[in-house]
Order: C-alpha cells, then structure tokens, then sequence
C-alpha cells in the first residue's frame, strides 16, 4: 500500500490495518521457521507497511498537539 493511499484512510481504518498486518506477519513468522514460507519477502514488505501506516498516525497525532 502506498503512502497516498494510506493517507486516505481514516485513524479507525489504519488502526484495523495493522492489526490484520501484525496478524499476518505472526503467521507468516511461523510459516517461515517451520519452513513452508514460499516468499521470504513478504515479512520485509509487511514489517515496512506497518512502519508506514505508524508514521502517518504519528504525523496525524502530531498534526492534532499543534
């Protein structure tokens, strides 16, 4: 998801999001030491859309203290 996108997203959606984000890479943590893991990337991709989706609800809550 890019960072447009993200910014479109209202606090509640990008709060759902990395929740279903961190579910995900929990899952695909345990594919990967077990070993059935086909795409090592996505833990990359995954840990970098939540940093993503962090950022902007940071930039938002710092937006709001000003």
């Amino acid at each position: 998801m890019e960072i447009n996108e993200i910014r479109k997203l209202s606090n509640e959606d990008i709060k759902k999001k990395i929740i279903e984000d961190k579910e995900e890479l929990f899952k695909n943590r345990l594919a990967q030491s077990s070993g059935t893991l086909e795409k090592p990337v996505v833990l990359r991709q995954l840990r970098k859309e939540i940093a993503r989706l962090k950022t902007v609800l940071t930039e938002r809550e710092m937006d709001g203290e000003k």
